[in-house]
Formats: C-alpha cells, structure tokens, sequence
C-alpha cells in the first residue's frame, strides 16, 4: 500500500495536460441512474435485489389496503419470468400532471424519480414507500412493465420499456372495475438468469396477508414453475387473527413456557398523531428465538427502533414483577436472558417513518421505539398482573435462561490443553497456544501426510491443525444416529467446541476461523464438499457468521533459474508462462499430488500464510435455492444429481478425473 501513493500522484502529474472541461462532467437523466448503479436502490443485482421489486409493487397495493381504498390484491407469477400484481385500489390517476406537458401522471410516477403521493399525509396516513422511487426503480430495471388505471369505471394502459415509454396512454374504454394491473419481466442485462422464486414470493403475501386483517392476497403462479411440494399453486390468503395467526403458524404445535400467548393491538388511529402496534409474543425452549418485525408492512429484517421498544418493554415489565413477588434472582435479568426465549412478531405503523437505506431493511425513527415500549409495556404490566401464577412461570424461566448464561461465561475459560484432552486421540489436533479465540483459526486437512505438513508450516501461536481421516460422512443423506456415530465428526465438533444445530454458541467457539484446506484436486474437491454440507446443515451459524473459509493450495510450481511461481489451475499455469517467464527459457514445471507432497515451506508461503495466501469465504445466497442445490447435489436421491449431470455437462471443460 506504500507505494500507491506516490504512483498515483505521478500519473496525476502526468495527465495534467490532458483537457478536463465542462463537457467531461456527464450527467445521468430520468431512470438512467438507476440502471447504472442498481445497487443504490435495491441493494444489488442479486436474488435479493430482483424479489425486491416484487416488493415494491406489492407495497404500493398494501399501501391502498391500509388506507381503506382496497380490499383484494392479486399475485401471479407466469412463465418467463413476468409477475403481475392487482388490486382493487383506486388506481393510478390518469389525468396530465400540472408541472409536465402532455404527460400523464401515470407516466410520471413511473419514469421520474421521487414522484409519488406518499411525501405528506393527504393521500396516505401511514405507507410503506416513501421516497417516490419505488414503482419508477421497478420500471427501470424491467425488459418491459405494462400498467392497467382502472378509474372512475374507465381504463388506461401504458408500456414501458427498460424505463422508457413505448407510445401514449391508451384508453382502453368504459369498465365495471377500478384499481391497478402492473405486469413486468425483470432486466436479463441487470440480472442475468436469476428467476423469481415462487416460495418466496408466496412467503411475501402471506406475510402481507397476516399484517393487515382487512386484506384479502389471492396468490397464484404457473404450476409448472413450482419445485416445493409445499408451495401451492393457487390460495386465497386471509388472516382474522393477524399477528397471533402468524406466531402460531410459526411456532406450530411447540410447548410454551405460558398457556397464553401475549398478543393484542392498538386501535388505528385516523389522525395518525401516535401511530398504531400490533403484537403476538411467546416464550418457548422448543423452537429458535425470533422477531419477526415491520413498520407499514414492510419487514425489518435487521430490526430497528421498534424491536428495542419491544425489548424494553418486557425486561422493565418482567423485572418490576420480580420486584413485586420480592424474588431476590430477579437482579441477575438482562433484556438478552428475556429476549433468549422469545417467538415474536411485531407490527408498527407511523407516519414518515425513517429507514437506513432504500431497501428499509432496518428502522430508525426514535418515536417508534417509544410508542412500543409505551404501548407494549401497559399491556404486559396487565398482562402479567392478570395471572400472577403464569407471570411466575414466565419469571422462573427467564431467570433460568439467566442462570445458564452465567454458568456458561464460567465454562469459557476452561483451558485449551484440556479441551485437547477431550478427544482422546493425542497427536490428532495439533493446537494453537493463543487462549482467546480472536485471531486463531483452524485447518482441517485430509489424512495425516498433509497434516504433517501443515503442523511444520504453521504458526503454532494462532494457528491449529486438525487432521480428518479420508471423506466424512454425507449428513445430507445419513440419519442422525450414523451422524452421532462418526468419530471423525465428532473430533471436528470437539475441536471448535460451540456446539451443533440448536446447541450452538457463538461464544464457545475456540477459533476465530475455519479453514478447509484440502487437495487441488477432485477427491480434494469432494472432500471439501462433504465439509461444507456439514457445516451447512449442522452448524450453519459457522458461515453466516463469516467464520468458514476455503484454502486455495496451488497445484503446479513453475521454476526458471532463481525464479519459481506457483498457479492455481491450467488456466493460471497458462498465463503465467505467458507473462512471467523468458520464452528463450526452459521453465520446469511440477504438479502437487497433494498437500502432503508440498515441502512445509513452501506451504506456508503459497497457503497458509496471512498476506500471501488466497482464502474464499463460504457464503450463502438464497436459502431456498442453496437448500435445493444442497438437497438436489448431496442428497438421498440419485437421480437430482443425475439429472443435474444431463443438464450442466456441457458446461464442463477440461474434468480432472
């Protein structure tokens, strides 16, 4: 990084005599922005991203529903990629806007950025788009976007293409109807083959469907588009119980610590001066805690202001009761011991609310927090107040959830020399002497020869070598007593000490980093493949986590003279003989059978050693399609991988078998 600095000035110095003018300051127009940097808008051009604008389309319908003007939205996803969205809103206005010429307001909302009727509290109370650029980023990032205004029993279509209008608006005549029709195929040059996926847009509606009670979602796709049994093809989604239908749908048939759950709902306020709650709470050790949250119906994924009300409110509700009942433990309570526990979802809607980005993935309005936690917190003081029997139930498990985490911060300084010992197989897992798990990380190498070798090159401070003995076991297709049976499994799970499936603990975990290092070869492929499917059904926190990683051993050494390279692949072999060597010159060229055949010097310098090494985090995309590759490439039906084989070998070039 030194040396950057003075480079770049140099060349600066060197263009000075280039012309820079006015006419080099280019500026973008309409939707041209959008389609240049999609990430400022949705976040990407990624799975995400393109579900995303159904998201967008559908919130501009919820936002009729809240408002009173809808009762019914439709969703349809058909072949080719096109979803259409309905409602029986008011639809779109049609009438020329008065701050453009011959152009429809309809037009206008959907090609100008920062055109809507969500900026004041005239025309919505409380909505989920805010900035005006919702249904526009859609039209931009679309091959093409059709719109049906159904107003005042008249009809007007409009046609975009990839932002831009194709044609006037057309007057399609008297009808009996009103509302919107917006029908669109996401950008190919945007975002490449990704599809919409149906589960996951089926996910959305219901999810709309339990926020607001006085809608009706009728979900249909094309049968044929369908890969998930449990997907249908056509439902019609209402939800009387809102909130509490979507904590028990989620929650299933799982004991709760309470007979009851704790739900209620503020009534809508019509002039919008405090905002409304929804919220169905329960505490339950059978299921993962979650908290499922939205402000207008828009779903916080990463929370917000609103779940630290929440949060608030039920450890100052739970505290002040242990004081009443004079329970002495009561002190020992913190919001994470209440919160360890909990199944939630919960609803806010305010006026102009503030997000952390156009995606609005996190809330940030202040008063959301405290109309939460006033709200929430005077329901639970009665809520508790009402069966003193059950709020001490409730109490003793919190505490209990406290109680365990204390133990727990005693437990965490056990040595390593004795985790060490755990394994009773002395010599297997060469550790690492740092105590703390900041900064180490781990190797998880194939057989004792590559081990060997990986112990010699390593730095014994922060780095441990855990040797595995051929290929593990597939978990993707074994039963759980085989998986409990495995001994070399067993080891691993030892060795990282956090635990597997509902019994992980980030805190227990012994090293910073794990590292699958295996041959450059296919059995080295297979192998790592095998770990991987491990870590993602059994400990999948490893990877959204940003603890696990691949090792990328070289597979050639070239050598000319006193110079030696080493490259990954044929691809890089090629390139560096190219551009690295003298062509007058003899290069020696040597393929690594393993890592066992590597000197540990060498190994060190090419795999393992911090600035020099090339390391690939393990990352998830979208769990339903990464749970599909998984099941379809390793699990119990032989013919998913052979029809995936018929599919992709044409793709496959130059297989090291």
């Amino acid at each position: 990084m030194a040396k950057r600095g003075p480079d770049l000035f140099e060349s600066t110095q060197s263009g000075a005599s280039k012309a820079y003018s006015a006419k080099d300051i280019e500026v973008l127009e309409g939707l041209e922005p959008v389609r240049r940097r999609p990430g400022m808008y949705i976040g990407g051009t990624d799975a995400n991203a393109l579900h995303h604008l159904a998201s967008e389309i559908l919130d501009n319908s919820m936002d009729e529903a809240v408002a009173g003007h809808a009762s019914r939205i439709e969703m349809e996803l058909q072949k080719g990629n096109v979803l259409v969205i309905r409602d029986n809103g008011r639809g779109i206005p049609t009438d020329p806007h008065p701050k453009f010429k011959n152009k429809s307001a309809l037009e206008v909302i959907m090609t100008t950025l920062h055109a809507g009727g969500k900026f004041d509290s005239k025309v919505y109370e409380t909505s989920g788009g805010l900035h005006g650029v919702g249904a526009s980023v859609v039209n931009a990032l679309s091959e093409w976007l059709e719109v049906e205004s159904a107003r005042d029993k008249r009809a007007h279509k409009m046609r975009f293409e990839r932002g831009h209008a194709i044609g006037k608006l057309k007057d399609m005549g008297a009808v009996n109807r009103r509302g919107t029709i917006t029908s669109f195929k996401p950008d190919e040059q945007i975002f490449g083959d990704i599809e919409f996926s149906p589960a996951r847009l089926y996910r959305q509606c219901k999810n709309k469907a339990y926020l607001f009670r006085g809608v009706e979602i009728r979900w249909s796709c094309d049968p044929s588009l369908i890969r998930d049994e449990a997907i249908p093809a056509e439902e019609v989604l209402k939800f009387p119980g809102g909130l509490a239908d979507l904590l028990k749908s989620e929650i299933g048939k799982s004991s709760t610590v309470n007979s009851r759950d704790f739900a209620g709902r503020t009534p809508d306020k019509k002039d919008g001066s405090r905002g409304s709650v929804e919220w169905a709470v329960a505490w339950t050790p059978m299921v993962d805690p979650f908290v499922h949250s939205y402000c207008n119906t828009i779903p916080t994924a990463q929370g917000g202001t609103h779940e630290q009300g929440l949060r608030n409110a039920l450890t100052r509700g739970l505290r002040a009761h242990g004081d009443r009942a004079s329970n002495r433990k009561t002190a020992l309570i913190t919001a994470d011991d209440v919160m360890s526990g909990v199944c939630a979802a919960l609803s806010v809607f305010i006026r102009e609310p503030e997000f952390q980005g156009q995606t609005k993935d996190k809330l940030s309005s202040p008063e959301a927090q405290k109309l939460v936690e006033t709200v929430v917190g005077d329901h639970f003081d009665h809520w508790l107040a009402e069966s003193p029997a059950e709020a001490d139930r409730l109490l003793d498990f919190v505490i209990e959830q406290a109680e365990d985490r204390l133990k727990k911060r005693q437990e965490k300084e056990v040595s390593r020399k004795a985790a060490t010992r755990k394994l009773r197989l002395p010599g297997k897992l060469a550790d690492c002497t740092r105590d703390a798990a900041q900064g180490t990380e781990i190797f998880l190498v194939e057989g004792d020869s590559a081990g060997g070798s990986a112990k010699q090159a390593r730095d014994r401070n922060t780095q441990a070598i855990l040797p595995l003995r051929g290929k593990i076991l597939n978990v993707a297709s074994a039963g759980a007593g085989k998986l409990q049976q495995n001994q070399e499994l067993s080891d691993l799970v030892q060795a990282l000490g956090c635990g597997t499936g509902a019994k992980y603990r980030e805190t227990d975990l012994r090293y910073e980093r794990v590292i699958v290092m295996t041959d450059a070869d296919v059995d080295g492929a297979h192998i790592a493949s095998l770990l991987l499917t491990f870590f993602y059904r059994e400990i999948p926190e490893l990877i959204t986590g940003g603890h696990l990683f691949l090792a990328m051993p070289p597979l050639y050494r070239m050598s000319q003279g006193a110079k030696t390279l080493y490259s990954r692949d044929d691809a890089d072999r090629e390139r560096l003989l190219k551009s690295e060597f003298r062509s007058n010159g003899k290069v020696e060229i040597s393929r690594f059978k393993g890592l066992g055949e590597m000197m540990p010097q060498q190994l060190k310098e090419t795999t393992m050693r911090p600035g020099h090494r090339t390391l690939i985090q393990v990352q998830t995309a979208n769990g339903d399609e990464t749970e599909d590759l998984v099941e379809q490439l390793m699990g119990k039906k032989p013919e998913l991988r052979f029809q995936f084989i018929q599919e992709n070998a044409a793709f496959a070039k130059d297989v090291d078998i």
